[in-house]
């Protein structure tokens, strides 16, 4: 069901950047093509090679290569997409969204995309929980963004609780049955 669909996956700065390669593997595996989207400071949690590698396509972070003068247009990458999935999206990447705030590739990428956007949550319980958080979530659905919910569980701080991303397996599954139902209606 995701053949050749065209996906960009927004990796932000959250230990959870780590399900991100096995969320590619999925991805290309189903046939799609995928294009990853790297927040600065995402690049501190996995490194773009991986990405790039399993993804088969250049890891995008910055709007220039400063050495050629080459620019990567947020505007034809908003328009590629079939679907924007932000895995993992932060509290922050969702505070920015939610209110029009573009200082990165992504977040110019998200403001220019005609398509679907899934954001996959991944944060500490209390930071999920917290009403600033829980507004942003409800501004970004009110745009028509989707949420896979986060599971709960041990989290990176040691806490147990609601805030892990949805592993890649459950996400990709979601995906499918996203672009499933888009072909029914």
């Amino acid at each position: 069901m995701l053949k050749d669909k065209h996906i960009i996956l927004g990796v932000t700065a959250s230990i959870a950047a780590y399900k991100s390669a096995t969320l590619v593997r999925h991805l290309v595996k189903q046939g799609a093509v995928v294009k990853v989207i790297m927040t600065p400071y995402a690049k501190e949690f996995i490194s773009p090679v991986t990405l790039a590698t399993l993804s088969k396509n250049t890891v995008l972070s910055d709007f220039f290569k400063h050495d050629d003068g080459t620019w990567n247009s947020h505007v034809e990458l908003g328009l590629w997409a079939d679907v924007m999935l932000i895995a993992p999206t932060t509290a922050n990447t969702m505070a920015k969204m939610a209110h029009g705030i573009c200082d990165n590739l992504l977040l110019t990428t998200y403001l220019s995309a005609k398509c679907p956007v899934i954001h996959t949550p991944a944060m500490d319980l209390d930071m999920f929980k917290h009403p600033a958080t829980l507004r942003n979530m409800e501004i970004l659905k009110s745009y028509g963004d989707k949420f896979i919910e986060p599971s709960s569980g041990e989290l990176a701080s040691g806490l147990f609780g609601k805030g892990r991303m949805e592993e890649p397996e459950i996400i990709t599954k979601k995906l499918i049955d996203f672009f499933a139902s888009k072909k029914k209606s």
